[in-house]
Protein backbone atom coordinates (compact mmCIF):
# COMPACT_ATOMS: atom_id res chain seq x y z
CA UNK A 1 0.00 0.00 0.00
CA UNK A 2 2.70 2.39 0.90
CA UNK A 3 4.27 1.93 -2.30
CA UNK A 4 1.22 3.66 -4.06
CA UNK A 5 1.26 6.68 -1.72
CA UNK A 6 2.12 10.02 -2.87
CA UNK A 7 4.64 12.01 -0.44
CA UNK A 8 1.90 13.73 1.14
CA UNK A 9 -0.20 10.89 1.82
CA UNK A 10 2.71 8.88 3.15
CA UNK A 11 3.08 11.66 5.86
CA UNK A 12 -0.59 11.73 6.65
CA UNK A 13 -0.38 8.07 7.37
CA UNK A 14 2.51 8.02 9.15
CA UNK A 15 1.55 10.59 12.04
CA UNK A 16 -1.85 8.73 12.05
CA UNK A 17 -0.28 5.46 12.68
CA UNK A 18 2.32 7.33 15.25
CA UNK A 19 -1.00 8.95 16.86
CA UNK A 20 -2.53 5.23 17.03
CA UNK A 21 0.64 4.23 19.09
CA UNK A 22 0.60 6.87 21.40
CA UNK A 23 -3.32 6.48 21.55
CA UNK A 24 -2.89 2.59 22.17
CA UNK A 25 -0.02 2.90 24.93
CA UNK A 26 -2.93 5.02 26.26
CA UNK A 27 -5.78 2.73 26.41
CA UNK A 28 -2.46 0.06 27.70
CA UNK A 29 -2.23 2.26 30.37
CA UNK A 30 -6.01 2.44 31.52
CA UNK A 31 -6.72 -1.19 30.96
CA UNK A 32 -4.10 -2.01 33.33
CA UNK A 33 -5.19 0.50 36.02
CA UNK A 34 -8.28 -1.81 36.00
CA UNK A 35 -6.38 -5.15 35.96
CA UNK A 36 -7.00 -6.15 32.81
CA UNK A 37 -3.84 -7.55 31.81
CA UNK A 38 -4.58 -8.90 28.69
CA UNK A 39 -5.83 -6.28 27.12
CA UNK A 40 -3.12 -3.88 28.31
CA UNK A 41 -0.81 -6.30 26.92
CA UNK A 42 -2.67 -6.59 23.33
CA UNK A 43 -2.84 -2.53 23.10
CA UNK A 44 1.09 -2.63 24.12
CA UNK A 45 1.58 -5.15 21.47
CA UNK A 46 -0.87 -2.39 18.93
CA UNK A 47 1.27 0.25 20.18
CA UNK A 48 4.18 -1.31 18.66
CA UNK A 49 2.37 -2.30 15.66
CA UNK A 50 1.57 1.16 14.89
CA UNK A 51 4.36 2.20 15.22
CA UNK A 52 6.71 -0.48 13.38
CA UNK A 53 4.33 0.60 10.69
CA UNK A 54 4.30 3.76 10.36
CA UNK A 55 8.58 2.92 10.15
CA UNK A 56 7.81 0.95 7.06
CA UNK A 57 5.21 3.26 5.65
CA UNK A 58 7.85 6.10 5.97
CA UNK A 59 10.13 4.00 4.23
CA UNK A 60 8.13 2.72 1.38
CA UNK A 61 8.22 -0.80 2.39
CA UNK A 62 4.63 -2.61 2.14
CA UNK A 63 3.36 -5.50 4.39
CA UNK A 64 0.07 -6.51 3.86
CA UNK A 65 -0.26 -8.46 7.48
CA UNK A 66 0.64 -8.46 10.97
CA UNK A 67 3.09 -11.32 10.57
CA UNK A 68 4.54 -9.37 7.14
CA UNK A 69 5.46 -6.41 9.34
CA UNK A 70 7.41 -8.37 11.79
CA UNK A 71 9.50 -9.62 9.00
CA UNK A 72 10.17 -6.49 7.10
CA UNK A 73 10.77 -4.67 10.38
CA UNK A 74 13.71 -7.73 11.26
CA UNK A 75 14.67 -7.54 7.42
CA UNK A 76 14.99 -4.12 6.85
CA UNK A 77 15.67 -2.46 10.55
CA UNK A 78 17.00 -5.31 12.86
CA UNK A 79 19.24 -6.95 10.46
CA UNK A 80 21.09 -3.86 9.30
CA UNK A 81 21.42 -2.51 13.42
CA UNK A 82 18.71 0.31 12.51
CA UNK A 83 16.90 -1.23 15.20
CA UNK A 84 18.97 -3.40 17.78
CA UNK A 85 18.53 -7.25 18.30
CA UNK A 86 16.92 -6.76 21.48
CA UNK A 87 14.19 -4.42 20.15
CA UNK A 88 13.49 -6.63 17.06
CA UNK A 89 12.85 -9.79 20.09
CA UNK A 90 10.57 -7.29 21.92
CA UNK A 91 8.18 -6.84 18.95
CA UNK A 92 8.50 -10.47 18.17
CA UNK A 93 7.23 -11.46 21.81
CA UNK A 94 4.50 -8.82 22.02
CA UNK A 95 3.24 -10.43 18.63
CA UNK A 96 3.33 -14.34 20.59
CA UNK A 97 1.71 -12.93 23.58
CA UNK A 98 -1.03 -11.22 21.87
CA UNK A 99 -1.57 -13.92 19.35
CA UNK A 100 -1.94 -16.78 21.96
CA UNK A 101 -4.13 -13.84 23.92
CA UNK A 102 -6.29 -13.99 21.13
CA UNK A 103 -6.99 -17.19 19.81
CA UNK A 104 -5.42 -19.83 22.72
CA UNK A 105 -7.89 -20.92 25.53
CA UNK A 106 -6.80 -20.18 29.02
CA UNK A 107 -4.01 -17.80 28.67
CA UNK A 108 -3.88 -15.14 31.37
CA UNK A 109 -1.38 -11.83 31.34
CA UNK A 110 -0.45 -10.44 34.87
CA UNK A 111 0.57 -7.80 36.15
CA UNK A 112 4.41 -8.72 36.23
CA UNK A 113 4.08 -9.02 32.51
CA UNK A 114 2.25 -5.58 32.25
CA UNK A 115 5.11 -4.30 34.33
CA UNK A 116 7.78 -5.89 31.77
CA UNK A 117 6.89 -4.98 28.90
CA UNK A 118 5.36 -1.40 29.41
CA UNK A 119 8.78 0.22 29.42
CA UNK A 120 9.74 -1.71 26.80
CA UNK A 121 7.39 -1.15 23.80
CA UNK A 122 7.30 2.39 25.23
CA UNK A 123 11.52 2.46 24.38
CA UNK A 124 10.87 0.92 21.59
CA UNK A 125 8.08 3.19 19.94
CA UNK A 126 10.53 5.86 20.78
CA UNK A 127 13.65 4.30 18.85
CA UNK A 128 11.13 4.18 15.69
CA UNK A 129 9.96 8.13 16.68
CA UNK A 130 13.60 8.96 16.39
CA UNK A 131 13.88 7.27 13.25
CA UNK A 132 11.41 8.66 11.29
Amino acid sequence: MSETLDEQARQDLVIYRLSRADEALQEADLMASEAHFNAAINRLYYACFYAASALLVRNGISAVSHAGVKTMLGLHFVSKGILSFEQGKLFSRLFEIRHSGDYDDFVYCDKELFDEYSPKARSFIEAIKALI
